[in-house]
């Protein structure tokens, strides 16, 4: 008998009050050679003034927060590499060129070859395709590096895509699976609009297609996205993102609803709150015991606080659809985001999912200064 069976046969007990025992917190939310970035916290001191090395500084955590993502984990993910590659590239004109090891990450990921892939279902029965979320992000990440940097679709986004399409339920929607991450692996709708920017961003990829089986799914998808079961208010104001992406299928009407639904959930500090967007059961087809609690004990619970990505968004939504960066709700948005950024150069907020990593402080940051670059505040 080996030792270690041994062990566990003669001393149960203590074997059990050890696996009791709580975890230590992580210290570090990103870590690999050469590269230690502390768990973000509430309480870390906010920069004295908003400017070039604040700027530089957000730049930098973005940049070694991917790394170290691609050097030590072994995914493409929703929270890390996934916002660097769909915002990062957009930047280069405004933070300098971006990481060529994260793309080759994303690229090593992509099947050599496509395959049919067959539905499954969880144990509650809700059905949809394997790494779905995976394939989209993916597919998005390359799509948008193609459009900064090559300015062609290069053949693994090709091929990305029509891997992501083999993944598409009956539908037309890219059906989402798997534990609630608020707020990026959460509705049907924020899922299949990710691909929706995906297929729009791959240069001249729509326009090129001859394949009849992918020109029926593409037109399934936009026949989804036109008329799709909204979820919440979150899904109600994304349409004015499609409408950036898909312009048909938003008719004015809509776009000035949206804007009116977004406006009026605007903070009395100019700032928004990803909270206020959605009852917390309609996140997602299934929230957790342990989401559900974490989220109803914040400190805030009752009246949620503006946070970072949320503010951004509302910022970006509010750009892509022409309102002028002089308009008061943008000042007060401008105003709210540059008072928040963290002397290390993120802008922090608490995690809706397990409230250990914090990894939505990385996709705030993002946000942020992609709303910011928006709104010329990054010259």
């Amino acid at each position: 008998m080996k030792l270690s069976h041994f062990l566990i046969l003669a001393a149960p007990a203590a074997f059990a009050a050890d696996a009791a025992k709580p975890k230590p917190k992580p210290e570090f939310q990103y870590q690999t050679e050469g590269i230690q970035i502390r768990i973000p916290t509430a309480d870390e001191p906010r920069v004295t003034q908003f400017g070039p090395e604040s700027i530089k500084a957000a730049a930098k955590y973005l940049e070694e927060g991917a790394i170290s993502w691609v050097r030590e984990k072994s995914c493409v993910n929703c929270h890390t590499t996934g916002p660097y590659l769909t915002e990062r590239p957009a930047l280069i004109t405004l933070l300098g060129k971006a990481n060529e090891e994260i793309v080759s990450d994303f690229i090593e990921f992509v099947p050599k070859e496509i395959k049919q892939v067959n539905e499954t279902a969880t144990k509650s029965g809700h059905k949809h395709y394997p790494v779905a979320f995976t394939s989209v992000w993916r597919s998005l990440g390359l799509a948008e590096w193609d459009k900064h940097v090559t300015h062609h679709t290069s053949e693994h986004t090709e091929k990305s895509l029509r891997d992501m399409f083999e993944r598409q339920s009956a539908s037309g929607a890219f059906v989402s699976h798997g534990e609630v991450e608020i707020p990026h692996i959460t509705t049907d709708f924020e899922l299949s609009l990710q691909a929706a920017r995906a297929i729009t961003a791959a240069p001249g990829w729509i326009s090129g297609l001859k394949d009849e089986k992918l020109i029926a799914k593409v037109g399934k998808l936009k026949t989804w996205l036109k008329q799709p079961e909204l979820k919440n208010d979150f899904d109600r104001v994304l349409r004015l993102q499609l409408a950036v992406y898909l312009p048909d299928l938003v008719p004015a009407s809509e776009r000035e609803s949206a804007l009116a639904l977004l406006s009026s959930k605007q903070h009395a500090d100019g700032g928004w709150s990803t909270r206020d967007f959605s009852a917390l059961n309609e996140w997602h087809f299934e929230v957790s015991d342990a989401v559900s609690k974490l989220i109803t004990t914040l400190p805030d619970a009752a009246r949620p606080e503006s946070d970072a990505y949320m503010t951004a968004i509302a910022i970006v939504l509010m750009r892509q659809n022409k309102v002028p960066v002089k308009d008061e709700r943008i000042q007060r948005g401008i105003a709210w985001l540059k008072k928040e950024q963290r002397v290390s150069g993120r802008w922090w907020m608490h995690s809706l999912y397990r409230g250990n990593y914090h990894y939505i402080t990385y996709i705030a940051t993002c946000q942020a200064l992609k709303a910011l670059a928006l709104c010329d505040e990054l010259q």
